[in-house]
């Protein structure tokens, strides 16, 4: 059996026991989706949104992408939010990081590895700008553990900033911003300790007007 039958093969057992288990599991999963939690995280293949927060599927929204990054100029991210926030009305927005990551670590060092390198970049601004913080750890892998943690925190900024997440607190939609990282030497997620509830935690440069209070700004 090659390796692409195998992936059917499995496909059709998980199917039988989904049934098994729930006849109405397929029912409920073709019905309209209505997650309560967007998660942006790493694509590594080790960090499974809905395993590692025990839901079922129809339960998160996911996006991923190499070392779980919030980019301005992201399209496919920023489609991903706007649909999540506009749409489907997501309450909690997850950037979750990982421990071990390996765009992270390709960050920390000099190596050209090709096209990726223009993406680490993102990344390696967010080292320089706790360069201090980070070159006092001596040991290499804690030093990029640390990235990793200040890399979602960087995030959360980010995705905080955007125009979407502004505009949705600007009508007063209830949806916060949190940060966690997963441990893949023991499985669990760690609270990083940020939630983001309102446009009045941001830094007030961020904070876009709308209408009569832009108008203001401008006379």
């Amino acid at each position: 059996m090659s390796d692409i039958q195998r992936l059917f093969e499995n496909n059709r057992a998980w199917s039988r026991d989904q049934l098994e288990s729930d006849p109405d599991f397929f029912k409920r999963l073709a019905a309209l989706q209505s997650p309560k939690y967007l998660w942006i995280g790493c694509s590594d293949s080790r960090v499974p949104a809905n395993e590692i927060l025990g839901l079922a599927p129809g339960e998160v929204f996911v996006h991923r992408n190499v070392a779980n990054l919030v980019v301005h100029t992201d399209m496919n991210c920023l489609s991903v939010l706007q649909y999540a926030v506009e749409v489907l009305k997501v309450e909690h927005i997850i950037i979750c990081g990982h421990y071990g990551c390996g765009g992270v670590r390709a960050a920390c060092g000099q190596t050209k590895m090709g096209l990726i390198d223009n993406w680490l970049r993102h990344i390696k601004d967010i080292y320089m700008r706790h360069k201090d913080e980070l070159e006092a750890i001596a040991h290499e892998t804690a030093r990029a553990d640390r990235l990793c943690e200040l890399n979602v925190l960087a995030q959360v900024e980010n995705i905080c900033h955007t125009t979407i997440i502004q505009d949705a607190w600007a009508r007063k939609q209830d949806v916060s911003v949190h940060g966690f990282i997963f441990g893949l030497n023991d499985g669990l997620l760690h609270d990083l300790a940020v939630r983001i509830t309102r446009s009045s935690q941001t830094e007030e440069l961020f904070r876009l007007k709308t209408g009569a209070a832009a108008q203001g700004a401008n006379g």
